[in-house]
């Protein structure tokens, strides 16, 4: 031990050994990171947030991959309540659910948000009812939505960068361009996970 400190008092090989080690390290998690992904099916993850007509509206859609389609799941809180329609007023709930254009969240007027996001995801040229951003209507239970389904229209990497939006009216699946779904009340930007 006496002649390695007379030859390296300093230590220096001790912390470039160290370094190395730790270079090491962290080159195998990232390798590890990568194989781990390896083989699975594309996600995505939109988080949608309430704008101004809704603001406790929170919640997850999941998007991943699978054979001829894609499978998404959806969790959300803080819906307003069902009213139904009366004259002159189209129902509160169950809500329009579709995947829109742009991923721009942008409030705008706070009195119809979320234009931004432009109309609905079709890249086939299809009437609404039949856009492949057209989805099933959320039914709040106590404020909360939970569903999952499948759908052959889409593929993850279609949809990255495009906006999912949550309405107030239910959609008619037929009103051109959009169904009648009535104001947006929540946007969320669909995302990697």
């Amino acid at each position: 031990m006496g002649s390695r400190r007379a030859s390296d008092p300093s230590g220096r090989r001790d912390r470039i050994v160290v370094a190395a080690l730790v270079l090491a390290l962290v080159a195998l998690l990232a390798a590890a990171r990568v194989l781990r992904n390896i083989g699975k099916p594309p996600e995505a993850v939109a988080y949608v947030r309430g704008g101004p007509l809704a603001p406790e509206i929170s919640g997850t859609i999941r998007f991943q991959e699978t054979q001829g389609g894609v499978r998404v799941t959806v969790e959300v809180e803080g819906l307003p309540p069902y009213a139904p329609a009366t004259p002159g007023r189209a129902p509160i709930g169950p809500h329009g659910f579709h995947i829109h254009e742009k991923g721009d969240c942008t409030v705008g007027d706070a009195t119809d948000p979320f234009l931004a996001a432009g109309g609905h995801f079709d890249d086939s040229g299809q009437p609404h009812g039949n856009h492949a951003g057209d989805f099933p209507v959320l039914f709040s239970n106590a404020g909360r939505a939970s569903m999952t389904f499948f759908t052959s229209r889409l593929r993850v990497a279609a949809i990255l960068g495009r906006a999912v939006i949550i309405h107030e009216n239910p959609d008619d699946y037929r009103t051109q361009p959009a169904g009648a779904s009535g104001k947006r009340l929540a946007c969320g930007v669909i995302q990697r996970p």
